[in-house]
């Protein structure tokens, strides 16, 4: 893809650009860069005053003897997993009564879930819409818990017309695999917003390092991805923010998950419980102290990404927001409802009888 005459301050930033991907290879409508530093308003209670504290605070106690060694497959390339490292450096797992390697997984989602279902690794954490269309098949793995909202967006140039998701008509987006979250996300947006996804837009793949790369050179209108990726393509102020999954109704909609081994529920439902606790707990810390919270992710992130962005992540993804019980269970048939929308589900799965089948509550 590239042309000979390309000039020099171009191939240094697509060198930063492929630095900044591979640190994401493994998300409210803007109208100029500096929205992408917004975080949004909310109110938490003091972590005192909240009851899976509270309740936690308990177990952690009652936390004695050795420590239940597990194995958790996480992309380490994806700052939003903040949570699972607060967990492990700040002594979550360990108050819980956890030993915690840490896997850093890069095969596909199918792979992943069936590394869990065969108990090569005990627990893991990814986006709900790259888990939820695969567990459609009957793996033996169970949802758990889930840790935050927001790290997928939709970009476009500054500089072109395209500012709202119906302003998409007939053009290409750029995505980095064809069943990617961003792209099962934007096509449930489009869709709701009055266009087909799939004959009103293209979806076209690219390398991830080169979604950028790929806008620019005309080869596409806009680009889909998560972060942090997305958030480095924002800093220069060429590229705003069109849509992401703060917006409207999934400002409040949970984004990543945590599931286990069907086994482990069998066998031992308290290690499971506590895996579920210590991560709910973390990204509680992370909701209330994003500042120590990227501290902790420094040494596992690959590439080169700033502290100062890990903080700004920090803030802008929704730690604070990791419902379970019936809530969770709620917000994951309404993503199996709206893959149905989009011809991702089968049109006979019942969304509710699915969230019934893939969730267990551990922690109530």
């Amino acid at each position: 893809m590239t042309d000979q005459n390309e000039s020099a301050g171009t191939r240094s930033r697509r060198a930063f650009l492929i630095g900044a991907a591979t640190v994401g290879a493994a998300a409210p409508l803007g109208l100029g860069a500096s929205k992408v530093f917004a975080t949004p308003k909310i109110a938490v209670p003091p972590i005192g005053d909240l009851p899976i504290c509270k309740t936690a605070a308990t177990d952690a106690a009652a936390a004695t003897g050795p420590l239940k060694k597990i194995s958790f497959a996480w992309n380490a390339g994806a700052p939003c997993l903040v949570g699972v490292t607060v967990a492990k450096e700040k002594g979550f797992f360990a108050r819980n009564g956890l030993d915690v390697d840490l896997i850093n997984y890069s095969g596909s989602t199918d792979q992943l879930l069936e590394t869990l279902a065969t108990g090569k690794a005990d627990a893991a954490a990814g986006m709900a819409l790259r888990w939820l269309k695969p567990m459609e098949q009957g793996f033996d793995v169970k949802i758990i818990a889930s840790t935050h909202g927001g790290c997928l967006r939709l970009l476009a140039p500054t500089a072109s017309g395209i500012k709202e998701l119906k302003d998409l008509k007939g053009k290409i987006i750029a995505v980095s695999d064809m069943n990617s979250p961003g792209k099962n996300f934007f096509s449930i947006r489009l869709k709701k917003a009055g266009l087909d996804p799939q004959t009103d837009v293209e979806f076209k793949q690219f390398p991830g390092p080169l979604l950028r790369v790929s806008v620019e050179k005309g080869e596409a209108h806009a680009l889909a991805d998560n972060d942090p990726i997305t958030f480095l393509f924002q800093k220069d102020g060429a590229f705003r923010e069109v849509s992401s999954n703060l917006d409207s109704e999934y400002a409040n909609r949970v984004c990543c998950i945590v599931g286990v081994r069907g086994s482990l529920i069998r066998d031992d439902k308290p290690t499971a419980a506590a895996i579920a606790r210590s991560l709910v707990e973390a990204a509680e810390f992370a909701a209330h102290h994003p500042e120590e919270a990227a501290a902790t992710y420094v040494p596992y992130a690959p590439g080169k990404i700033e502290l100062a962005d890990l903080i700004t992540l920090a803030k802008y993804h929704t730690h604070h927001h990791h419902p379970a019980g019936a809530d969770l269970k709620k917000e994951l048939a309404a993503y199996a409802e709206e893959l149905k929308l989009i011809s991702i589900f089968k049109p006979t799965t019942d969304p509710v009888k699915y969230a019934e089948r893939i969730y267990v509550d551990v922690l109530s």
